[in-house]
């Protein structure tokens, strides 16, 4: 009989390790953090707006040219339990270029609150900006963008009626793995989360979806986009896969700091009308 050992726990926490799998990641956030104190001071009145009752239950919005402007709705990433808005103001600086608006949706994190918890802030918070988003030249084409455990917010925030696309970065799609890993020690993961809140179990939101991945991504994290594009083409859903070369998990979100980049052209080419078929 075949004797297989348990995967050490280390290997186990290591496949969905970014930070330790990309050595320069605190230089990134320094970078983008630095960057975002100078641009933020620019719209200090539009900088933490309530959505809920809770201390991070706040967004800020950058307002664009005029009321019909699209809207590219960021959330952050950290699995859940990590980081701010504050840190990525700057990311928005990319589609802010051709006028868009931008709105940087904050959270509670765990284990103040569970995932279930901060599901239900991303809704509230589309809520929010449907209902006042007119009066910060935020137009009705919303799209959102999430990166990392965001790209799983984005993910399920696509199916609220306010959002007219997604665009997901390094995303997590399938919750049962991380249940064996350190991030649960916050997280604490239930059954009924897993099976519920896991984009990959769920009827795929047919509505426009892009799924970026950097090419220096860890397998696992890469593979959980290349599920999720591949099981919502198989449910009919519009969906592309979008690989940046050279990208680790922190470099790739560098690009939205562009006029023109791959993640830049994604998020703006989904605001474009469809051809008209003749």
């Amino acid at each position: 009989m075949l004797d297989v050992d348990r995967v050490p726990q280390h290997l186990i926490d290591a496949a969905y390790n970014n930070k330790a799998a990309c050595p320069e990641w605190q230089g990134w956030l320094n970078e983008w953090n630095e960057a975002s104190i100078e641009y933020r001071k620019r719209f200090a009145s539009t900088m933490n707006l309530p959505y809920g009752t809770r201390p991070r239950a706040k967004m800020d919005v950058f307002p664009g040219l005029d009321a019909t402007a699209p809207c590219m709705v960021y959330i952050h990433g950290g699995y859940w339990q990590l980081n701010s808005k504050d840190i990525f103001s700057v990311l928005g600086n990319g589609v802010a270029s051709y006028g868009w608006s931008v709105a940087m949706i904050g959270y509670t994190l765990a284990p103040e609150a569970s995932l279930t918890e901060i599901v239900d802030e991303i809704d509230r918070a589309l809520d929010w900006l449907a209902a006042n988003g007119s009066s910060y030249n935020v137009g009705p084409h919303r799209i959102v963008v999430g990166s990392s455990a965001g790209g799983l917010l984005a993910a399920l925030a696509a199916s609220h009626p306010s959002v007219s696309a997604a665009v997901t970065v390094s995303g997590i799609f399938e919750l049962a793995p991380l249940r064996d890993t350190f991030l649960n020690k916050k997280l604490q993961l239930t059954d009924a989360e897993i099976a519920n809140l896991s984009p990959l179990r769920r009827p795929p939101v047919k509505k426009p979806f892009t799924l970026a991945v950097g090419t220096h991504e860890l397998p696992l994290v890469a593979t959980n986009s290349i599920a999720f594009c591949q099981a919502r083409r198989r449910g009919g859903a519009p969906s592309s896969l979008i690989e940046v070369p050279g990208a680790d998990h922190f470099s790739i979100l560098d690009e939205l700091r562009c006029s023109h980049s791959a993640l830049t052209d994604a998020i703006v080419d989904l605001a474009r009308p469809a051809p008209q078929v003749m």
